[in-house]
C-alpha cells in the first residue's frame, strides 16, 4: 500500500508494483523455503507500570495446535513470492511454519477473511485490478471479479458476510462485489470514484486506500489518502450500491492511510501516512459522521517515517501503530472511553518496512509483515499493560506486505 510519499524510498512505490494482467487461476502449492536466521533486535521497552485488568475478552478462546497463516505479497516484482504465503503459526509460543504457496493469484497484497472462516479474499494490485475469492477448505480459487479500478490495495468483508468492499488505489474509487452462500463473488454492484475534493498537496489525483465498515454496520467508511478525506457512505444492502453521506477532511498533505475503531464504536484511530502524524476521531453512528481530531505525533523523532495502521486491543485498553522508515511499533495507552491516545514508547519491530500488523484471534499475539526484509515479526502481546514482547527470530516471506493469521 503506497503512496507518492513512497515513491522516493528506493524505488517502492505503488507505480512499480503495478503490472501487466494478471496470471492463470490453477493451483498450485509450492513447497516453502526454509527461513534463514534474521539479525537479533531488542526486545519491548521497559513495560509501563500494569493497570488492573480484566480478563482478556478473547483469551479462553485459544486454540489447541498449529493455526493457519496466510500471506500477501507481490508477485510481479524481483524477489517477490509465487502467490498467497500459505503457514501455520503456534498459538503459544508464536512461531511460524512455513507450508507452502497457493499460486494463482496475481500481485495478492492484501487478504481477508469472511465471517465464517470458510472463504478467502485477495486483491490483485495491478492495472487492471481484481478481487480473488479462495475455498479455504481445499484452497480451491472459485474465481475473480474485476474491481473496475486500478491497484486495489485494501479489501473488507461486511459483517453480514454478503458483500466485498474493496478500495482501488490508482485510480482512487472503491467497489462492491456480492458474495453468495459458497464464498463466490458476483459481478460488482457499485463503483464509486472520488472526483472531489481536489487532491492534496504532492498529490496527482484520488488514491482509496482502504474500506471498511463502522462497529455498528449501518455506515462503510473510505479512506482516500490523495484527497485527504474519509468518505461515508450507506451501503443498500440489499442492491450493494453506496449513497455517500459525510465527508471528513484532514489537514491538507496528510495523507490519511488506514482507520481503526475503538471497540466502544464511538471512537477511531486514523494513521497519517504523509504527514507522519495520528489522530484521534469522534464517530456518530445514527448519521456516520465523522470528527477528525487533532493531529498527534507518533513517537519516531524527526526522521523520515511513513505511519501504516493501527491495532486496537479487543478491550479497548492499548493501541499499536505499524511505523515504516522508523521500522517500531508505536504503544498507546487509548483513555478517557477511547477519546485520547496517550504515546508510551515505540518498541523495535526487527525487521524493514512493517506493512501491516495484525492480532490473532485470541488477541495474544500480534503479527507484522515486514515488506522490505521480507519477514514476519511475531510479538507476544501482555494484556495487562501493552507490553510487547518479540517471539523468536522472524519468519522470512518473500516481499512480506500481508499477514492474516486464522
Amino acid at each position: 500500500m503506497g503512496s507518492g510519499a513512497e515513491a522516493t524510498r528506493g524505488g517502492w512505490s505503488r507505480r512499480r508494483f503495478v503490472g501487466a494482467l494478471a496470471g492463470t487461476a490453477a493451483v498450485v502449492i509450492v513447497p516453502a523455503p526454509a527461513a534463514p536466521k534474521a539479525p537479533k533486535t531488542p526486545d519491548a521497552a521497559e513495560p509501563t507500570e500494569p493497570r488492573a485488568a480484566a480478563p482478556h475478552p478473547r483469551a479462553s478462546a485459544r486454540p489447541a495446535g498449529p493455526r493457519p497463516l496466510y500471506l500477501g505479497t507481490y508477485t510481479s516484482v524481483e524477489g517477490g513470492g509465487a502467490g498467497i504465503g500459505l503457514a501455520t503459526y503456534d498459538p503459544a509460543t508464536g512461531r511460524v511454519t512455513g507450508t507452502g504457496t497457493l499460486t494463482g493469484v496475481a500481485d495478492p497484497s492484501y487478504l481477508a477473511v469472511h465471517p465464517d472462516r470458510r472463504t478467502l479474499y485477495a486483491v490483485d494490485e495491478r492495472v487492471d485490478g481484481r478481487v480473488t475469492a479462495v475455498r479455504l477448505t481445499d484452497r480451491r480459487i472459485l474465481g475473480a471479479r474485476s474491481t473496475g479500478g486500478a491497484g486495489p490495495c485494501h479489501l473488507s468483508v461486511h459483517p453480514t458476510g454478503r458483500w466485498l468492499l474493496s478500495a482501488n488505489y490508482t485510480s482512487g474509487s472503491v467497489a462492491v462485489h456480492p458474495i453468495d452462500t459458497s464464498g463466490a463473488l458476483g459481478e460488482r454492484t457499485d463503483l464509486v470514484t472520488h472526483s472531489s475534493p481536489p487532491p492534496g498537496p504532492g498529490q496527482q489525483g484520488p488514491h482509496a486506500h482502504q474500506f471498511i465498515t463502522s462497529p455498528d454496520g449501518g455506515h462503510v467508511l473510505a479512506v482516500d489518502l490523495g484527497t485527504d478525506t474519509v468518505y461515508t457512505y450507506r451501503l443498500d444492502t440489499t442492491k450493494g450500491t453506496l449513497t455517500e453521506v459525510a465527508r471528513a477532511h484532514t489537514r491538507p498533505g496528510a495523507g490519511p492511510r488506514h482507520l481503526t475503531f475503538h471497540p466502544g464504536g464511538r471512537y477511531a484511530y486514523l494513521a497519517n501516512e504523509v504527514d507522519n502524524t495520528v489522530a484521534v476521531c469522534a464517530y456518530d453512528p445514527a448519521s456516520g459522521r465523522l470528527t477528525i481530531g487533532a493531529p498527534q505525533p507518533t513517537g519516531t523523532g524527526q526522521g523520515t517515517n511513513y505511519p501504516a495502521q493501527f491495532l486496537v486491543t479487543a478491550d479497548g485498553g492499548y493501541a499499536f501503530l505499524a511505523n515504516r522508515g522508523h521500522n517500531s511499533l508505536t504503544r498507546y495507552a487509548v483513555e478517557a472511553g477511547g477519546s485520547r491516545l496517550r504515546l508510551l514508547d515505540t518498541v523495535p519491530v526487527a525487521g524493514d518496512f512493517p506493512r501491516q500488523i495484525a492480532f490473532s484471534p485470541d488477541g495474544r499475539l500480534l503479527f507484522a509483515a515486514n515488506q522490505r526484509s521480507g519477514t514476519v515479526s511475531v510479538f507476544h502481546v501482555n494484556a495487562a499493560n501493552g507490553e510487547l514482547r518479540l517471539a523468536g527470530e522472524p519468519f522470512a516471506s518473500p516481499v512480506a506486505v500481508c499477514a492474516l493469521p486464522l
